[in-house]
């Protein structure tokens, strides 16, 4: 019988051994499942339109494996393999929402989900200078301090900062101006703590409890530590909500503390890494991603 081949894409510019280590550790989980599988650098599959239509030019043209795990934020070159009749997990769309918080939030709104209070930042052209200053002004009369700021693209609490006066506020501005970025309410109740849910199709798989307390920001990288943690049932329903809404397989879903229980949602990620869950949790989560996606396979073609 024909193994089921899978393409594990990354990306092969990004070579520190953080990332590598987690292409490696899927790539072991799906031959260990079964699957033929190979591991493709986004650089070695280019996109090409040939004769008004879309081909993968490269030392893998005409390649066609059964599905793509794409374990990049590579949209353009997902969409391009979508084009062209292939099945992604995840999908392009849910790839390129969870990558921009302001497409986030946007995609979230509406769906009787708690989002922080949110503001988005005026578009500037590189090639112009802020000379309307309003804007600040009134954001800082609905926001207050102190107010959290976030560039639209970042990871890892990256590009994440808390302003505490209208000078602190301007001079960042002054420094990103160019750059899409949001305003956003400090949830008091949540400072230096959140929770990171995975959810595998349906379901929960993982959670833990970041805490710091050095760091209004409660990610691992930044300093804060990690425990396994039982999210609520209201906690599960608002993580699997938002996979679904944005469209994701999987996801890693990060809310923060309500004051009255009910949780706000802070971020979702579509390539959410898992060795630190797995070293906080024990649960495998290559190996879920991957075994979901034998199963859902199994079920659209039976």
């Amino acid at each position: 019988m024909k193994k089921t081949s899978c393409a594990i894409v990354h990306n092969g510019n990004l070579g520190s051994e953080k990332f590598l280590y987690q292409v490696r550790w899927l790539e072991r989980s799906a031959g260990e499942l079964g699957f033929d599988v190979r591991t493709i650098g986004n650089q070695e599959l280019i996109p090409t339109i040939e004769g008004g239509i879309p081909v993968i030019k490269g030392c893998y043209a005409g390649y066609e494996p059964d599905f793509f795990f794409f374990w990049d934020k590579d949209v353009r070159l997902a969409r391009h393999l979508e084009r062209m009749g292939f099945k992604l997990y995840n999908n392009a769309a849910s790839i390129e929402i969870c990558d921009d918080k302001i497409r986030t939030y946007e995609t979230l709104m509406g769906q009787g989900l708690r989002l922080p209070k949110t503001m988005v930042a005026p578009l500037i052209y590189e090639t112009s200078e802020i000379t309307d200053f309003s804007p600040y002004d009134t954001i800082i009369a609905e926001l207050g301090f102190p107010m959290v700021v976030k560039e639209a693209f970042g990871s890892f609490g990256e590009q994440v900062y808390l302003v505490r006066s209208r000078e602190e506020l301007l001079r960042l501005v002054e420094r990103i101006k160019h750059r899409p970025h949001l305003y956003q309410e400090l949830v008091t109740s949540s400072i230096g703590r959140d929770i990171r849910i995975n959810v595998v199709g349906q379901t929960a798989a993982a959670a833990m409890r970041r805490e710091s307390e050095h760091d209004f920001r409660a990610n691992v990288t930044a300093g804060g530590r990690m425990e396994a943690y039982t999210p609520t049932e209201r906690e599960k329903e608002v993580a699997i909500a938002c996979a679904n809404r944005i469209g994701a397989d999987f996801a890693g879903v990060d809310l923060l503390f309500g004051e009255d229980g009910e949780p706000y949602v802070c971020e979702v990620n579509s390539n959410a890494h898992f060795k630190n869950i797995f070293d906080c949790t024990g649960v495998d989560l290559a190996v879920r991603m991957l075994d979901y996606i034998r199963s859902e396979r199994a079920g659209r073609y039976a």
